[in-house]
């Protein structure tokens, strides 16, 4: 099979959208697939249009390119929502080019809902009632196209999976939950730590979504109930002077922030703490979480988005209401204070984490791309070949034991 996939992203293996395409990639070629990346660089080098719509330019450029390629590949995978131009012109007729599998990685109305949320509070100040309405009336829409004009589509949480059934009215049997998967790289073997000043870690870039505010609020708390304890803030992509003002002067001395961090150094950061902190208010299925999880850390999230897909609350990490610092405040308390609740979390998480892998990811876009070419599954009677995360046994056909 041949497979060009197209994410209108940086393709820096450090960032977590390009993260997710390079790892799939690599396992398809593994299958012995032909498959190539192509990211917003490679197709605009430099931008013309206004920064507004960059959508749009990026979308017609794609749609522009795969009418000069179309004959060398069998399928094309598009990150939405820049495959809606394309996916109109393959409306058209199969002549324009291969099947469009459209990928998405987080919901828009998820959101879209919280920034909402957060700018009543006075917060998300770039989701002010302008930037709503250019929202509703543009970036929504190329969403909702990208979405509606392909020939199969992937996401990566069930909330999604079940929004696009219900909210745009697409068959099951046109939409596909595949999760993320995890480095072998991570696995680590975590000894039990009776440290009663843990060392918390947030990892994500410094911005509202990922729940920042409620962030700074509890850890301040955290701090009267612990006063020695630490949280580093790596990959926030801000500088140090900036990720400071959101705490108190007396907050200080007990953060750590570095802003840029490479793939490499990833394992050993997670291996010098004992708690992972992600209060994001939405998610596609986040990379850092799956990584904290198989490093057998004890992690606290919020019940939101991909998050709830893969932590079960009190058994293999801890839920949080979104944006609420309370709530965030008694969970990593609760964690700090018992260090054999860290152990049992962080080991459970990492077992579960073992069915996560970027092999099975390849294998169901595999499925999908198959699917899309108009290639049914042929029932088999065979051994099961790989295991997935609900521990049925596939292989991309259907197999009956």
């Amino acid at each position: 099979m041949r497979v060009l996939m197209i994410a209108g992203v940086a393709g820096k293996a450090e960032a977590g959208g390009a993260g997710v395409v390079h790892n799939v990639a690599k396992e398809l070629r593994n299958l012995g697939h032909t498959v190539k990346l192509l990211f917003f660089e490679d197709l605009i080098p430099k931008q013309r249009w206004p920064a507004r719509f960059r959508t749009l330019e990026f979308a017609a450029r794609v749609s522009s390119h795969m009418a000069e390629v179309k004959n060398e590949y069998d399928v094309v995978n598009i990150y939405a929502p820049y495959g809606f131009w394309y996916g109109f012109r393959r409306q058209k007729g199969s002549a324009a080019g291969p099947p469009y599998v459209m990928s998405m990685h987080g919901l828009e109305e998820r959101r879209n809902y919280a920034m909402a949320r957060e700018a009543r509070k006075g917060r998300a100040h770039y989701f002010r009632l302008k930037n709503r309405i250019w929202q509703h009336f543009y970036h929504m829409r190329t969403y909702r196209w990208s979405i509606e004009s392909a020939d199969q589509c992937i996401v990566t949480n069930r909330e999604a999976l079940l929004f696009l059934q219900m909210r745009y009215g697409l068959p099951p049997d046109r939409v596909w939950f595949i999760p993320n998967g995890v480095g072998q790289e991570f696995f680590h073997r975590r000894a039990c730590s009776d440290t009663h000043e843990p060392k918390l870690l947030f990892v994500g870039t410094w911005i509202d979504h990922k729940g920042i505010y409620a962030l700074a609020v509890a850890f301040e708390q955290l701090m009267a109930l612990a006063p020695r304890v630490q949280l580093t803030i790596a990959g926030c992509t801000e500088t140090e002077e900036r990720v400071r003002r959101y705490f108190s002067p007396a907050a200080q001395g007990s953060i750590n922030v570095r802003p840029f961090i490479s793939r490499v150094e990833m394992p050993e950061l997670y291996a010098q703490h004992d708690i992972f902190a992600l209060p994001s208010l939405v998610e596609g299925m986040p990379l850092v979480l799956l990584e904290a999880m198989a490093s057998g850390l004890a992690v606290v999230t919020t019940e939101s988005s991909g998050m709830t897909d893969l932590v079960e609350d009190g058994h293999d990490g801890l839920l949080t209401i979104p944006g609420d610092a309370d709530s965030l405040t008694v969970a990593m308390s609760t964690l700090c204070g018992n260090s054999q609740l860290r152990h049992k979390l962080g080991c459970a998480a990492q077992e579960k984490m073992k069915r996560f892998t970027w092999k099975l990811s390849a294998l169901r876009h595999e499925a999908v791309f198959r699917r899309a070419m108009g290639i049914k599954p042929v029932p088999t009677v065979s051994e099961p070949q790989e295991t997935n995360i609900d521990g049925a046994s596939y292989s991309g056909k259907v197999v009956l034991n």
